[in-house]
């Protein structure tokens, strides 16, 4: 069972190309942390501007820098079945723990065609899977009864990804799908303790770029059965988990982590450098929970 925290990472650039060193020492931070796995290649990390060769280059990277003391849950979706299909066999033989499979995008298929889609990933690989559903950005959703049937009929389907903003989708889950040990992930920090008050075993998030071992207290209270604890840290960092959100994720996270002087702030066309008016929210966030100094110049690569 896949539970705790799980951090959605950023893929750094530098003139260009993966900066590979950056990679590696985000990595180290987040064993340091002690957070229970990374999820490299996801939408945080610009899976859709990598090429293929870098997509299971950064994969590789992640499932060495971890060595086996986190999990390395590689996110292999894609909108065609056998691109996906071939992303998740080679992260089965680079090493990966896991993968994460995004619905398909812009084609729009039918439940059924979702189905058909997963099911065949399923049958071309033995790593365990994780579902992701994140109707904002793939223009369709995973029913729940397509994923009761998924659990049913693919023994190595074991979660989802939950990335609709719906907690009332985390019961229903629950209901459909007998299963305990079917984990169910919360897709946005802001979340997190919803989603586990009904049913969520931990969070894949953008925030533990950031603060990882505040993320991993927050989760950890909230499964011990100290709800006020966790509570506390939610509130002191509510305003990150929604600021970080200002633009299209992962614009917010990477310049904030360039102001925290941990990678460059190089993004890939289509996307672009964040708004000065949202730099101005994002920095003054940071500086008010004391991640950056207060007199902070902004680093200039």
């Amino acid at each position: 069972m896949f539970k705790g925290v799980y951090t959605a990472l950023v893929t750094p650039f530098k003139d260009g190309k993966v900066d590979e060193d950056a990679y590696v020492a985000m990595i180290q931070e987040q064993i340091q942390k002690e957070v229970d796995g990374i999820v490299p290649v996801g939408s945080t990390g610009e899976a859709p501007t990598l090429t293929s060769e870098e997509h299971l280059r950064v994969i590789g990277l992640a499932v060495r820098a971890a060595d086996k003391k986190i999990k390395v849950i590689a996110g292999t979706g894609a909108n065609s079945t056998a691109e996906a299909i071939y992303y998740t066999v080679n992260a089965e033989k680079i090493g990966a723990d896991a993968s994460l499979l995004i619905a398909p995008y812009y084609n729009k298929p039918t439940q059924e065609g979702l189905f058909e889609h997963f099911t065949a990933i399923s049958k071309s690989t033995n790593l365990p899977l994780v579902l992701y559903s994140i109707p904002s950005r793939c223009g369709i959703e995973i029913g729940v009864e397509t994923v009761k049937r998924l659990v049913e009929n693919c023994k190595n389907i074991v979660g989802i990804k939950e990335a609709g903003g719906d907690v009332d989708r985390v019961s229903q889950l629950r209901a459909a799908v007998k299963d305990p040990n079917f984990s169910i992930l919360c897709g946005d920090d802001a979340l997190t303790l919803p989603f586990m008050s009904v049913g969520a075993a931990g969070v894949v998030s953008v925030a533990s770029n950031i603060i990882p071992a505040e993320l991993k207290a927050m989760v950890n209270a909230y499964a011990s059965g100290k709800f006020n604890e966790a509570l506390e840290i939610h509130q002191k960092y509510y305003t990150l988990f929604k600021n970080l959100f200002v633009e299209t994720n992962p614009v917010p996270v990477k310049s904030a982590l360039a102001m925290m002087k941990k990678c460059h702030e190089d993004l890939r066309l289509p996307l672009c450098p964040l708004s000065q008016k949202n730099r101005a929210i994002v920095k003054a966030t940071l500086e008010h929970l004391g991640l950056i100094d207060i007199e902070h110049e902004e680093v200039s690569w």
